[in-house]
């Protein structure tokens, strides 16, 4: 970090610290609702889906999926069948578990640092039970609502990997070479790790969602859709319980699903942390998928809402 940039974050953490010390209290209560939301939210929808996942990947999954998705990874993003992995575990597991299932590609070798990057830009997705229940049902009275919601942030996330398939050679019979070490490892091991990795990321995803919560408290203090998308554009949990169930709001959220927020690119670049790839790529793509999340929401909002 160059001094003048290192200047720079020390004025703002100390101007930071100053606020905390300050508004103690204010900030106390941020907090204090932030682990109620973690507990109320964050935790049901996220920890099931990291244990499993986890499970998955140590059981093997990236291999025994590889060869049948190796025919649309290919034409569609020019990327080996080996990529499906983090792609699938992304969809069903939400944030940050695509970014982590393709820097663990990456470190066995079974990526290139070209395809890992290009991978990042569309991998890393919301969960579903986030959009389906806690955005659907418990936002606008709606799992049909929430369905909707997720398909949206399926295709638009599809469409941004197509967008960034960039000048990838195209991944055919080369990416089927690549395959995953299978690991000796009994269930019953397997299961215990995966439980252990599950609850050590859950303490570091709610450790940042109430982080954020509390920095974007006094944004949600200026009211209006202004502040509630400023709100959105840094953490998705916190945008919660300020979404309308309107237009706007379905809108919004699928947008702000798409984008992740401040938030998940932080635990995106802890999760890349020691392994070389750039961040870059991974915050266009959330850029873009936020953008064309919001898009298809605004033409299918006439439809999806009563």
């Amino acid at each position: 970090m160059k001094k003048r940039r290192r200047a720079d974050v020390f004025l703002i953490l100390c101007g930071v610290l100053i606020w905390f010390l300050t508004d103690a209290a204010r900030v106390r209560a941020a907090a204090a609702e932030a682990l109620i939301l973690c507990g109320g939210s964050v935790v049901p929808a996220l920890f099931p889906f990291l244990a499993v996942s986890s499970l998955l990947v140590s059981l093997g999954f990236g291999e025994w999926v590889s060869p049948h998705l190796a025919g649309v990874m290919g034409p569609l993003f020019r990327l080996p069948g080996q990529a499906s992995s983090a792609l699938l575990l992304g969809l069903v597991g939400g944030y940050p578990i695509g970014a982590k299932t393709a820097a663990d590609l990456y470190r066995e070798n079974l990526l290139t640092a070209d395809e890992a990057e290009r991978l990042l830009a569309f991998c890393n997705n919301s969960n579903p039970v986030f959009l389906v229940s806690v955005l659907g049902a418990g936002i606008f009275g709606d799992v049909r609502v929430g369905v909707w919601l997720w398909l949206i942030h399926l295709l638009s996330a599809l469409l941004t990997g197509i967008l960034f398939r960039g000048s990838g050679r195209a991944a055919g019979c080369r990416g089927m070479t690549r395959r995953f070490t299978c690991h000796a490892v009994s269930l019953p091991s397997a299961f215990v790790e995966a439980v252990r990795n599950a609850a050590s990321g859950m303490l570091s995803v709610c450790a940042f969602v109430v982080l954020f919560y509390v920095l974007a408290s006094p944004l949600a203090g200026l009211g209006g859709r202004l502040g509630i998308t400023l709100v959105g554009l840094i953490e998705l949990f916190s945008l919660t319980p300020l979404l309308p169930a309107t237009r706007f709001g379905f809108i919004l959220a699928s947008g702000c699903a798409g984008w992740g927020g401040l938030s998940v690119l932080s635990q995106t670049a802890a999760v890349l942390d020691g392994t070389g790839l750039r961040l870059k790529n991974c915050f266009w793509g959330k850029a873009v998928q936020g953008v064309l999340s919001s898009l298809l929401a605004a033409l299918l909002s006439g439809y999806v809402l009563p």
